[in-house]
C-alpha cells in the first residue's frame, strides 16, 4: 500500500472538492494515487476504473482522476455515458490544468481544480436528479503498484 502523499487537511480538501462537483450531478467521481505507473497511464487509469467498479454505475457517467506520483503520470477517464456526451479534448483542458498546476508543486489544487471543472460539465450533461444517490465512494483510493 502506498503512503498517503497527501495530509488529512489536503486529503480533505479533494474529498470535499468531489462531494462538492457531485452536489448538482447524478455523475460520480474518484481520486486514485499509485506511487509507480510502470504502463502508459490511460492503461492503468481503464484496469483501475474497472478494479474500483467505476463502470458499473447506472448512467455509466463516472469519472476517474488517476495519478501515479512518483512517476509523475496523470489520466482521467470518463465512462462510456459521459464520453458521449462531452466536448471533444475536454479531458485534455482539464489535464493540462491540472499538470501546469503539478509542476508547480500545487497536487491538491491541481486536483481539485479538476474536480471542479468536471463537476461543472457533469452538472450540464448528467443534471442531479431526486433519485440521484451517491453510488460509489468520495474517498481516494490508494495503491502501490511497485509489485
Amino acid at each position: 500500500m502506498i503512503n498517503n502523499p497527501f495530509s488529512e487537511t489536503q486529503q480533505q480538501a479533494i474529498q470535499d472538492a468531489i462531494a462538492k462537483a457531485e452536489l448538482n450531478t447524478s455523475g460520480e467521481i474518484r481520486v486514485h494515487v499509485d506511487s509507480r505507473c510502470k504502463t502508459e497511464p490511460m492503461k492503468q487509469a481503464i484496469a483501475t476504473f474497472k478494479k474500483l467498479g467505476m463502470h458499473t454505475t447506472e448512467l455509466r457517467n463516472g469519472v476517474l482522476f488517476y495519478v501515479a506520483i512518483e512517476d509523475k503520470k496523470l489520466a482521467i477517464l470518463g465512462d462510456k455515458g459521459i464520453n458521449d456526451v462531452v466536448p471533444d479534448h475536454f479531458w485534455d483542458v482539464i489535464r493540462d490544468m491540472m499538470i501546469d498546476q503539478f509542476k508547480k508543486g500545487n497536487f491538491t489544487e491541481g486536483l481539485v481544480h479538476g474536480i471542479l471543472m468536471a463537476g461543472e460539465e457533469l452538472k450540464v450533461t448528467f443534471p442531479y436528479n431526486d433519485a440521484d444517490n451517491n453510488e460509489l465512494s468520495n474517498e481516494i483510493s490508494f495503491q502501490d503498484n511497485d509489485e
